[in-house]
């Protein structure tokens, strides 16, 4: 096996980037989710409701600044392009804990997972796939560690799908059937909650192995 593709997403909610290289530490991908989408209260505002949000794509440049549509992520015209897209008083902040992610800080699927999946992968928000994986194997890593080049990750267990996956990441178009298809095929989960146990920097291509 292994490591096909890496994902960031800078912003979270919002469409991320492929990379070929990535720091990986106790909390992830280094620059995962670092900033998030808040409103007036605090209260976080996310595309499993307002899913235009993943329309705007959030980039890091190569002076690991994050840029959402190209502009600085706290350019007014990014607020105001995120309000149109959720709520009238939404804001981006940088924030650092872990409540930025959703269950554990790095979620990994392979590609006979996507295969099976049927549809775009990225309305699953993968940061990494596996590759030559056979079919639904991925399902049986659950309790499992993985050796990802140099770096040692813990497949802890099936992630629960929420609404994000109905929408269309190209189109924005919301699609229910999507979720539905999740449940009727595969439980309701797809893509494994995962926790880093050995930071290292990993790079697409790097052997995978199945440690016990």
């Amino acid at each position: 096996m292994w490591l096909d593709q890496i994902w960031r997403f800078p912003v979270k909610s919002m469409a991320g980037e492929r990379i070929a290289v990535a720091d990986l530490a106790a909390g992830g991908i280094v620059g995962d989710r670092n900033i998030i989408a808040v409103d007036s209260r605090g209260r976080s505002v996310n595309a499993r409701r307002h899913g235009r949000m993943l329309g705007m794509h959030a980039t890091t440049s190569d002076r690991g600044d994050v840029l959402v549509d190209g502009l600085p992520w706290d350019d007014p015209v990014v607020r105001q392009r995120l309000r149109e897209a959720s709520v009238p008083d939404a804001e981006l902040m940088q924030y650092d804990g872990p409540e930025r992610f959703d269950i554990l800080p790095l979620l990994i699927t392979s590609d006979g997972a996507l295969k099976a999946f049927g549809h775009d992968p990225r309305r699953l928000r993968p940061n990494l796939v596996i590759g030559g994986v056979e079919g639904l194997a991925e399902r049986l890593w659950e309790g499992r560690r993985l050796r990802v080049g140099s770096a040692i990750i813990h497949a802890v267990d099936l992630r629960g799908r929420c609404p994000m996956t109905t929408w269309d990441p190209v189109t924005l178009a919301q699609d229910r059937g999507v979720l539905r298809d999740i449940g009727q095929r595969f439980d309701g989960t797809f893509c494994l909650n995962t926790e880093v146990e050995v930071a290292a920097t990993i790079r697409e291509g790097d052997e995978v192995a199945l440690l016990d």
